[in-house]
């Protein structure tokens, strides 16, 4: 077991994250080894998954999505122990997994990608009643994940509430849709 300081920055190579592939995904592929605000980058890095993710049929989008916070709840588990520290600031799986629940069933453009990612983050930094109880209250990788989809579903209602109730639409600029190039598809 590797005792780490939380408070004390560190590199990768101390945490091993680029010679364990659960280490290497639980720090979001490196984005989590940042010096600051490592959960803001995290989901940064989340964005660029949740790009290809959007193309999915909805029903797949949430089984993915549902499977992703499954296995987080594992993997963070996992790491704090091989850490020896309680939800680790470095480990950011959760982020990715809490911004992807913010953008279910939001229609992409860049403008609902910055959105969703700043209510995300908010809500993910100011820790509201009951996220706030769950993140003291709730232990191990489930307390890990747990705080941040009740973000993400706060992060996702308060999105649809603004787009529905007052016709906030941000940005007309559309992701282009990723179409298969075989011809067989």
């Amino acid at each position: 077991m590797i005792k780490i300081d939380r408070k004390r920055s560190v590199t990768g190579r101390q945490h091993g994250v680029f010679r364990s592939w659960r280490h290497f995904l639980a720090f979001g592929l490196g984005s989590g080894l940042a010096r600051f605000a490592p959960g803001t980058f995290g989901t940064l890095v989340a964005i660029a998954f949740y790009l290809p993710l959007s193309q999915l049929p909805h029903w797949l989008y949430a089984i993915c999505v549902f499977c992703a916070f499954a296995f987080g709840v594992w993997l963070c588990q996992s790491v704090t122990h091989d850490l020896g520290v309680h939800d680790h600031g470095g480990i950011v799986w959760d982020e990715f997994v809490g911004y992807w629940i913010t953008m279910f069933l939001v229609p992409v453009s860049w403008g609902t990608v910055l959105a969703g990612f700043a209510l995300f983050r908010l809500l993910d930094i100011w820790k509201p009643w009951p996220i706030c109880w769950i993140d003291k209250h709730v232990q191990g990788g489930l307390g890990i994940m747990l705080d941040d989809v009740i973000a993400g579903a706060a992060a996702c209602i308060i999105l649809h509430s603004l787009r529905a109730g007052a016709g906030f639409e941000p940005s007309a600029v559309v992701v282009p849709e990723i179409k298969p190039t075989c011809s067989y598809c």
